[in-house]
């Protein structure tokens, strides 16, 4: 196997992904809080990539049906949202999502604690 050398513009774009994904999930850990569903973060998400200009990487992935992966407490990962999987108070929920831009992904997670911490 080699190793493929990215250039200048190549490297940029990967970033812009990256850029993204990092706003993306910056919105979708102001919307969380008790009373919230997984589901209604999806939502949240699905609309700030679609804004940003960049395409969801999960959704559609091997017919995965949504933009995030959220898990709650000690879900193992890539839980799908849902609309039952209500936030409760002292909840903490991993986030994870990718986004595609211009043929280069950007894919991150991050945990936020549900409430008061």
């Amino acid at each position: 196997m080699s190793i493929v050398c990215k250039s200048a513009s190549e490297i940029e774009k990967m970033r812009h992904s990256g850029r993204i994904v990092r706003q993306v999930l910056d919105t979708v850990r102001q919307a969380v809080a008790p009373g919230v569903t997984t589901m209604d973060l999806e939502r949240v998400a699905e609309r700030k990539i679609r804004d940003l200009g960049a395409k969801p990487a999960f959704k559609g992935y091997y017919d995965y049906p949504c933009v995030l992966c959220t898990s709650v407490n000690s879900e193992i990962v890539h839980g799908i949202p849902s609309e039952r999987r209500v936030l409760r108070a002292g909840d903490i929920v991993s986030i994870d999502t990718g986004v595609v831009l211009d043929g280069y992904y950007g894919d991150a997670a991050i945990t936020v604690p549900v409430g008061d911490a």
